[in-house]
């Protein structure tokens, strides 16, 4: 029952690591003060807000996205949002464990 809801909030699991060691972008859609309160430091911040008028800036990159947030329901969001615009995206959940994530061998 656990992974099947945390496929729901999450979608299927990737590796993270690889994702991004293949170039793709973290997306933080925080608000600017918790984005400077800490995050990671590959990451871009676009609140959750804006991030449907940046779709376009963000087609343009033709990249992978990771959408990242403090619990992972903004990422979800936020992935739902550009799913729907046709970008390939990952929601990486909280951005501390996903961080852990990329630093921990």
């Amino acid at each position: 029952m656990f992974k099947k809801l945390m496929r729901l909030f999450f979608g299927p699991s990737a590796d993270f690591k690889e994702l991004v060691k293949n170039g793709a972008m973290i997306v933080d859609v925080r608000s600017p003060g918790e984005y400077q309160s800490g995050h990671i430091k590959s990451s871009i911040n676009i609140p959750l807000e804006k991030i449907k008028s940046q779709t376009d800036q963000l087609k343009k990159k033709n990249m992978v996205v990771i959408t990242v947030c403090r619990s992972g329901s903004r990422s979800g969001m936020a992935k739902n949002i550009l799913t729907a615009q046709g970008i390939k995206v990952y929601n990486g959940g909280p951005w501390n464990q996903l961080e852990r994530k990329l630093t921990n061998p």
